[in-house]
């Protein structure tokens, strides 16, 4: 292990993995909960000077750990308040890049995962309403070469970047 706020890379597997501390997890859960928080800020939570923390953050963005700063929207406030998971299943012999594009082409998809097993896909959309819902799985089962689907209506949820209920 290396002094706490250098770079050092740790191999796992084939890749070399980045030596990250405490700090640096204070860090990353203070911007997961607020990525607008100053450094100023994040300094007082960590007991660091506000150098040592944009130190911090621009390494971590560096090293590939931080990808980038998002906002989070409440999507029932712009009238798009459910929230689904569409399980897709393809042919065996459907390559991942038609999978892909069979559920981006489609602007309520919020993501795709592609898992192993069965189904080969889980999608998460987000619609306006349960009839607006029907025609956003109508149209993921007329794309590519779907042979079926499954969908679970979404009645809460709790991420990392949210406090606990």
């Amino acid at each position: 292990m290396g002094v706490p706020g250098s770079i050092c890379l740790r191999r796992k597997g084939a890749f070399s993995v980045p030596e990250i501390d405490e700090i640096d997890h204070h860090v990353l859960r203070l911007l997961r909960e607020d990525g607008r928080r100053t450094f100023s800020e994040m300094a007082e939570r960590i007991g660091l000077s506000v150098a040592a923390v944009k130190r911090r953050v621009d390494r971590l963005r560096e090293l590939g750990v931080i990808t980038g700063f998002s906002v989070q929207i409440d999507y029932a406030k712009l009238g798009w308040g459910i929230e689904a998971f569409t399980e897709l299943r393809y042919p065996g012999t459907t390559p991942v890049s038609e999978i892909i594009r069979t559920a981006a082409d489609v602007a309520e998809v919020q993501a795709v995962f592609t898992i192993a097993g069965d189904p080969d896909a889980l999608i998460h959309v987000r619609v306006r309403d349960l009839g607006h819902l029907q025609k956003v799985i109508d149209r993921l089962r007329r794309a590519g070469d779907v042979t079926g689907t499954k969908t679970l209506l979404v009645l809460g949820s709790w991420t990392r970047d949210a406090p606990v209920p």
